[in-house]
């Protein structure tokens, strides 16, 4: 019998050789150091090595990324890493030169809630539909994103991060501006999310786990959420 409260929707990416990447390289091998062959018939392991960028497939973006001052991956709070998660779907509109705007959260808070202090706000544009389609979900940098203006009503709700179904909020042509506003105020930003469009609006909770790697500004994460978690604030 499952007794556990939740149900899990794993918002994650998987990593192989053909994502989409930032610069439009591979940025993920894995390499075999020792097959099962070189061991003795009855103790057998495969023993791999990985090597990708830090900002690879569904990654955490955090602080230091962008402010030298900032704090790097390690030292995210889980208390911020845990949050109550809230999806604003803006699919209908979202062409690749759209960007979430201010009256997106008020229509969004109208409907359902006003946007509760530590909350995670996923952006869930459709963008995913291109995920397996590299050079279209990279589409020369164009993609839906999220306007400055957007981001600092969000950031007046005190949130904890950002996340987004594309490469980024941010377009290159918009100076990261995002990018630059949101880890400035130490939050954090969570780029390449999956299967967002299987999460309520509101009342579901993320967990965003990223390795525990000293000094990283970027690091691949499990995220997950959990539908079921009611806030009681």
């Amino acid at each position: 019998m499952n007794i556990f409260p939740y149900h899990i929707i794993d918002l994650t990416h998987a990593l192989d050789t053909k994502v989409p990447t930032w610069d439009g390289q591979c940025g993920f091998t894995t390499t075999v150091k020792s097959d099962y062959s070189a061991f003795a018939e009855d103790v057998k392991f495969k023993i791999q090595n990985i090597s990708m960028h830090a900002g690879i497939g569904t990654h955490i973006d955090s602080p230091a990324h962008c402010i030298p001052s900032g704090i790097t991956v390690e030292g995210l709070s889980l208390q911020h890493l845990i949050a109550p998660c809230v999806v604003i779907n803006i699919s209908a509109q979202a062409t690749s030169t759209y960007s979430l705007q201010p009256d997106d959260i008020l229509k969004f808070e109208k409907e359902y809630e006003k946007i509760i202090e530590g909350a995670f706000v996923i952006v869930y544009t459709g963008w995913e539909q291109y995920w397996t389609v590299p050079p279209s979900y990279h589409n020369n940098y164009m993609f839906p994103s999220v306007s400055l203006e957007a981001a600092k009503l969000l950031l007046e709700r005190n949130i904890v991060g950002l996340g987004i179904d594309t490469l980024s909020p941010d377009r290159p042509t918009d100076g990261f501006q995002v990018h630059q506003l949101l880890l400035g105020n130490g939050k954090y930003i969570i780029e390449n999310i999956a299967n967002a469009q299987q999460l309520p609006a509101v009342g579901s909770l993320i967990l965003a786990l990223p390795i525990k790697a000293a000094g990283l500004t970027e690091a691949p994460i499990r995220l997950i959420g959990l539908v079921g978690y009611k806030n009681k604030n």
